[in-house]
């Protein structure tokens, strides 16, 4: 596969990472690991975990899946959620104080088995800890050898500007695809303007743009999709216009939704990297096989058109996880 570099890094990673979060029931250990290797061995180096997945469990098996590929990936992990260093009891509220960092972070390298994180994000904006004091913890822990890569989740053009000017922010990880195109706006011209990479979580639409889900899916109460305002039954009705337009494009490319929906992402920047998850290889294998698809320029202006006319029904996600979002 293909690798690219996120913005002016110098940090170079398969033009399609895997984004670990599950979704459900507690994940399969021993299916996930090999899920996970299985993707290295397709040519995948990007992985993408964090520390409030679980909390902890989802460090702890990317890890052990990953250790037998150590120096051939890049894994990308997250602070900023005020979790016990000793008992993982997640509080529910953001923490990105000095400490907290460092206790993260120490947990971190224990869970993942490396002496470095490649790729170490705030997984959200703490309003009470100034950006400054949250890039200068990671600008030292960047020469104490603990941290490789500064990077931001769902930061705002500001906050990337202030964190920016004390520390180099490598990427910022925020959710972009057909139906959340906000990053446009304001965010990504900064990024273009700062040399800053793009990770795309949920750039199928956390699993709707991909045709699987309708009206009559029936959530398990553990998977997060089901307080999703966006995913409620009414709004998946309505949000169906969206599966049946890819689907006919899909099909005139001889492709799937999925793969066009990534191949489109894909040609939007040179630094955009998206990062689909999933817990089964055959969807696995149809993501990957969009990093072949190629959309031309009337393609792309087609679809970037329709995309923008369609307005998704409901917000993608609940009031106070928006109100955490810089965007």
């Amino acid at each position: 596969m293909q690798k690219r570099q996120l913005g002016c890094s110098g940090l170079f990673v398969s033009a399609i990472g895997f984004g670990c979060m599950g979704y459900g029931e507690a994940p399969d250990k021993a299916n996930l690991i090999a899920l996970i290797r299985a993707a290295v061995e397709r040519g995948v180096t990007f992985f993408d975990t964090a520390e409030a997945y679980g909390p902890w469990t989802n460090e702890e098996i990317v890890g052990e899946a990953l250790a037998p590929f150590r120096g051939e990936v890049v894994i990308a992990t997250k602070f900023g959620w005020d979790i016990d260093p000793t008992t993982g009891i997640h509080s529910g509220a953001v923490n990105s104080k000095p400490a907290q960092i460092r206790a993260a972070v120490e947990g971190m390298l224990r869970r993942l088995k490396v002496e470095r994180i490649d790729l170490l994000y705030q997984h959200r904006v703490d309003p009470d800890v100034p950006m400054e004091d949250v890039a200068g913890v990671v600008k030292d822990l960047i020469a104490e050898g603990k941290a490789q890569h500064f990077g931001l989740s769902e930061a705002g053009a500001a906050s990337i500007r202030r964190a920016h000017a004390v520390q180099s922010v490598a990427a910022l990880q925020s959710e972009y695809s057909l139906w959340t195109r906000e990053p446009e706006d304001d965010v990504m011209p900064v990024l273009e303007e700062l040399g800053i990479g793009f990770v795309l979580f949920s750039p199928l639409g956390k699993g709707f743009l991909a045709g699987k889900i309708d009206e009559t899916t029936a959530f398990h109460p553990n998977d997060f999709r089901a307080k999703i305002p966006r995913f409620s039954q009414e709004a998946r009705m309505a949000n169906q216009v969206f599966v049946d337009w890819l689907g006919a494009l899909a099909a005139h490319k001889k492709a799937t939704r999925a793969q066009v929906a990534l191949a489109w992402i894909l040609a939007k920047k040179p630094w955009i990297v998206p990062i689909p998850g999933t817990r089964k290889l055959e969807r696995l294998e149809e993501n990957l096989g969009a990093a072949t698809l190629t959309l031309s320029t009337e393609d792309m202006r087609e679809i970037d058109a329709r995309s923008t006319e369609l307005k998704p029904a409901q917000a993608r996600y609940p009031d106070a996880f928006m109100r955490l979002s810089g965007l």
